[in-house]
């Protein structure tokens, strides 16, 4: 327990509580001394101002009736409830009348108002005598008699005893109810901070499909563990990505390689100048696809690492499209099939040219691959349209199509639906394309081009890129 509570404490969260906290103990003492004193201060001035009104009653009294006048009123005012202080002494200080049996020595010995608050006892006083206290106004008449109206301070004193213990009741309350907030943020705070570093350690531990809570509040510990989710996302991507180059250069450049030393050790042996000189040719043959291979997950790796990045700006999709078309149709007819385009002019992306280029050419070489020989008049038909999700480049065949169950499986490196490996290719043609659009922040989706034709359902892959936001 003493172990979390420090832990707690160590907290950003319950420090940053604890001197809110602070800070608002300082404030309440101070609003309690504040309102106390403005309260005593507002009572004494009252308390002032009714006895000097009280001595102006008693000197009219006294100017209109003489002292039996002045004796009179003074009389039938002590008799009310909660009525002041009112004595009349002689000369020596011997009180002659009045509703206060005794006072404290040398009030009556100067006139005007006492400094300090006094002591006296009351006639009406029953039972264990107790310490009155009171203030008042001392006037000396010309006949020597010493008349004082004063005003007891019990009842003053309980409103502002009443005015402490409520302040005090509740501030206490907010106090407490501050302390257990605090509590409970701290300890909310410390457990989400326990469920981060738990699942930490499993990611450390190698296990890169954990990933951090987030809750529902949207507060900055789940932006954070969100943010924190997505690098995660793209690490475990870019490891399993390594993982499956490693199996596969292990696997396909394998063949490549056994048979480029073959061959290289074919021409060591023949004697025909004719035939090595082809031999050689061969393992020229051989080594600018190895090139092209590694060349092509050089290219996957810069995109997917977004090294590339800086250079994308605006550029027209629609005049990169048609120029993509217009430099494979040679080849399109060559390999004796149309090539057909429906490209709506000036769309414009935000982009790398280079990449959205090298992009198109491998969905081209694709389409004219596996569409060539195909039953039926061999067609590829690219098609761009800007529709309210965004903009469309899609790369329609009438080939064999790739099976909805495979669709997954054809955007990963090296992957080929051809098991003989009959077709030239690297399998690495839609990775390219989908590490691009992931980079303009777009994707690539494949669908069958004809779901009725179950011989020739074809292939249609489009690029969907973001609409150009200004």
């Amino acid at each position: 327990m003493t172990s979390r509570l420090r832990l707690m404490f160590r907290s950003t969260a319950v420090r940053l509580s604890a001197l809110y906290i602070l800070l608002f103990a300082i404030c309440a003492a101070f609003l309690v001394v504040y309102v106390t004193a403005m309260s005593e201060r507002i009572l004494a001035q009252q308390t002032r101002e009714n006895l000097v009104q009280e001595i102006g009653d008693i000197q009219r009294a006294y100017d209109r009736g003489g002292l039996n006048g002045m004796l009179r009123i003074m009389e039938r005012r002590a008799r009310q409830p909660g009525a002041n202080l009112y004595v009349v002494a002689g000369p020596t200080g011997e009180i002659l009348a009045g509703n206060v049996a005794s006072l404290q020595p040398g009030v009556l010995d100067e006139q005007g108002w006492t400094r300090f608050p006094f002591s006296y006892r009351p006639f009406s006083e029953s039972g264990p005598e107790r310490e009155h206290m009171a203030i008042a106004n001392v006037v000396f008449m010309e006949n020597g008699l010493r008349v004082m109206i004063g005003r007891d301070l019990g009842e003053p004193g309980r409103f502002r005893g009443i005015v402490r213990r409520a302040l005090m009741v509740a501030l206490t309350i907010m106090g407490i109810g501050a302390l257990f907030i605090w509590f409970g943020i701290g300890r909310n705070a410390l457990k989400r901070i326990d469920r981060m570093s738990g699942a930490s350690q499993k990611i450390m531990a190698g296990d890169l499909s954990q990933r951090l809570p987030v809750g529902r509040s949207g507060d900055e510990f789940d932006r954070l563990s969100e943010s924190l989710n997505a690098m995660l996302g793209r690490i475990e991507r870019l490891n399993e990505g390594l993982r499956q180059v490693s199996d596969n250069i292990a696997h396909d450049l394998k063949t490549p390689l056994t048979r480029l030393r073959n061959k290289a050790a074919d021409a060591l042996d023949e004697e025909d100048a004719g035939q090595r000189r082809a031999a050689l040719e061969g393992i020229i043959a051989e080594s600018d696809q190895l090139i092209r291979t590694f060349n092509a997950l050089l290219m996957i790796s810069r995109v997917e690492a977004g090294s590339i990045a800086a250079e994308i700006s605006e550029v027209d999709l629609s005049a990169i499209t048609a120029d993509s078309c217009e430099l494979y149709e040679p080849v399109a007819e060559e390999a004796g099939l149309r090539l057909e385009t429906s490209i709506a002019p000036g769309l414009r992306v935000k982009g790398n040219r280079e990449l959205i280029g090298q992009a198109m050419f491998n969905l081209l070489d694709n389409a004219i691959k596996y569409s060539a020989g195909s039953a039926g008049e061999p067609l590829v038909h690219v098609v761009l349209i800007a529709d309210a999700t965004g903009i469309r480049l899609s790369v329609c065949d009438n080939g064999p199509g790739v099976p909805e169950e495979k669709r997954e499986e054809v955007v990963k490196r090296f992957v080929r639906l051809d098991a003989s490996r009959s077709k030239p290719g690297t399998g690495l043609g839609l990775s390219l394309v989908e590490a691009v659009m992931e980079l303009h922040g777009g994707a690539l989706r494949l669908s069958a081009t004809n779901q009725e034709n179950a011989q020739a359902p074809g292939l249609t892959a489009t690029m969907v890129f973001p609409p150009l936001t200004s």
